[in-house]
């Protein structure tokens, strides 16, 4: 069994944007890049809602930074599925982004997925994406669909858009 490396945060001070996914997938450990599995169009959303302005792909992850843009892992362990996450390890690694957060210092935490949001802050259940009341220090909160190809609450790429294209215009106002 190969032992799959964690993969680097890519963080600046006070970014604009701290994405959040909740663990990287196989594929991405392997590539040693974020969301690097060809059915995740986190890449596509990111230029197709202006939120960078020219297209990148998992390979130029690192690039985020250029244009005020951060992302981490709440859990760092590379799985098929974010079902084999122990609640440990999520509780662990809530209590590492916390202290990331606030070392950081966001003007908004976008959260890649409702589930991790709804972890995070310890809700059973909850309203779905957009922005949410909930801060984190000075930071405001946003909850973006999970992109990937199996998210059946958001199934095409248009759907998923929406709430990358409200993203930005949350961090514009």
């Amino acid at each position: 069994m190969v032992r799959l490396r964690p993969l680097p945060d890519i963080l600046i001070p006070n970014p604009l944007i701290l994405f959040v996914g909740i663990n990287p997938s196989i594929r991405s450990a392997e590539a040693g890049h974020h969301f690097a599995s060809p059915g995740n169009p986190f890449w596509k959303l990111l230029y197709a809602a202006r939120l960078v302005p020219e297209p990148l792909t998992c390979e130029q992850d690192g690039r985020l930074i250029e244009f005020g843009l951060a992302l981490t892992n709440l859990c760092p362990r590379a799985t098929r599925s974010a079902a084999e996450l122990t609640t440990a390890e999520m509780d662990r690694g809530r209590a590492a982004l916390a202290r990331k957060i606030v070392r950081v210092k966001p003007r908004i935490v976008a959260f890649v997925g409702i589930s991790i949001y709804r972890h995070f802050f310890r809700l059973a259940t909850g309203d779905g994406a957009g922005p949410k009341q909930e801060k984190i220090g000075d930071a405001r909160v946003f909850a973006l669909p999970n992109p990937s190809g199996l998210n059946a609450s958001f199934p095409g790429f248009k759907d998923k858009l929406v709430w990358f294209e409200k993203l930005r215009e949350f961090a514009a106002e």
